[in-house]
């Protein structure tokens, strides 16, 4: 490992391990299975285009939180700033869905995607330049 690497602090990395864990057990039924797994959080109508999109995507940054977690600090600036993006237009699109009247599952959703920006926040302040 070289020195940069080692400023990264381990629980960081093991949050993206956790990161990869959550996005795969979400991703992978949005992505393969969308109308059951949404039927199972109460959403009876979808778009299974979007739908699987956004599986797509949580197993695109989900497998690279795992196959980063070795990465150099100036990598998981990088990471950090595409989770913080993603993570906030993520808030701010589940905030509006609820508004608009999705399903109470909803608010399960807006409470771990909050949960992991706060987490994101934290650490991209720790390891700034």
């Amino acid at each position: 490992m070289n020195a940069n690497s080692e400023r990264v602090p381990k629980t960081l990395r093991t949050w993206f391990v956790i990161h990869f864990i959550a996005d795969v057990l979400f991703g992978f039924p949005l992505l393969f299975f969308p109308q059951a797994i949404l039927n199972f959080f109460g959403w009876t109508t979808y778009d299974p285009i979007m739908t699987r999109l956004v599986g797509a995507a949580l197993l695109g940054i989900g497998i690279e939180s795992f196959l980063g977690r070795n990465a150099s600090a100036d990598t998981y600036r990088g990471l950090l700033n595409l989770k913080l993006i993603w993570s906030s237009c993520a808030l701010f699109a589940i905030g509006v869905g609820i508004a608009e009247g999705a399903p109470i599952s909803a608010w399960l959703f807006l409470v771990v995607f909050v949960m992991f920006w706060g987490v994101w926040v934290y650490y991209r302040v720790k390891i700034r330049r």
